[in-house]
């Protein structure tokens, strides 16, 4: 059994791990606040433009973009979103996950644009290619940052380094629900459906001219709220997993002021037992 002195030495440490997972808990909180109102008030934006531009894809059979171009795969682009910090619980993890199984379910090259430095650190240790890579973002990305992430990928596209590209990122749902997602960000392949056809707009100056712009838009609209559900899904990781940690030091330290309790009981009992020998023993 350990002494009482490193009994108490391991729970003075405990007790200055459990002021500091406390501490990142709220700030991890308070982020996540902010985060998540930035989420709710733009997926209504991103939402309707990919409405629209569904109606118009469904209106427009014989239109034709660079960004809409299929061809032949020869080489696919993932784009993976995780975070430039750990302690987050399995957030940076599952992303990692996912990417894995797609580079192993395909036969064609694969090259990665990494959007925080857990992602671009793993794959790198390993071999893989990184092609463009993305650190300190920050904790509440911003359009420009999105708009100049998804232009980069726009001209990687139209410059035929990559035939498609993936988008990589964790979705948030709440605090202590995410869920790792792939979307399938370039070619442009608009969701159509017998409810599109229903509803008719007028666009000036033209379809084709509306989706001209609509397009591009639509890419960066998609990346940034990529970049929002996943620093909303991190800090929500975070926060739920120093919210674990603080509830584990608090039962690592009653034990161990269990087992300090029984030690000081021990040796008193020890040291009555001596007395009584030796009281009997000058008898």
């Amino acid at each position: 059994m350990a002494s009482m002195r490193d009994i108490r030495r391991r729970i003075k440490s405990i007790k200055s791990t459990q002021q500091i997972t406390k501490a990142m808990k709220m700030v991890a909180a308070a982020k996540l606040r902010r985060a998540q109102e930035s989420v709710v008030s733009s997926r209504p934006y991103s939402e309707k433009v990919q409405d629209v531009l569904g109606r118009l894809a469904a209106s427009t059979k014989d239109y034709s973009h660079p960004l809409m171009e299929q061809r032949e795969v020869k080489k696919v682009g993932l784009v993976i979103l995780t975070g430039d910090r750990g302690l987050c619980g399995g957030y940076n993890a599952n992303i990692i996950r996912m990417t894995e199984h797609m580079i192993a379910g395909t036969d064609k090259p694969v090259g990665l644009v990494a959007v925080g430095r857990r992602g671009r650190d793993y794959f790198r240790r390993r071999g893989i290619e990184i092609t463009e890579e993305y650190i300190n973002i920050g904790d509440n990305p911003t359009y420009i940052q999105g708009k100049e992430l998804a232009k980069r990928l726009m001209v990687l596209y139209s410059e035929g380094m990559f035939d498609e590209i993936y988008i990589l990122y964790t979705k948030f749902k709440s605090a202590m629900s995410m869920m790792p997602k792939t979307l399938k960000l370039l070619p442009v392949q608009p969701e159509e459906g017998e409810e599109i056809k229903e509803v008719e707009y007028i666009y000036e100056p033209s379809q084709a001219g509306v989706m001209n712009v609509l397009l591009p838009s639509y890419v960066e609209t998609t990346v940034y709220q990529a970049l929002l559900e996943s620093k909303a899904s991190e800090h929500g990781a975070r926060m739920t997993a120093m919210s674990s940690a603080t509830d584990n030091a608090v039962e690592i330290i009653d034990k161990l002021n269990l087992t300090l309790n029984r030690a000081r009981q021990a040796a008193i009992t020890t040291e009555i037992s001596e007395i009584v020998s030796g009281a009997a023993a000058l008898q």
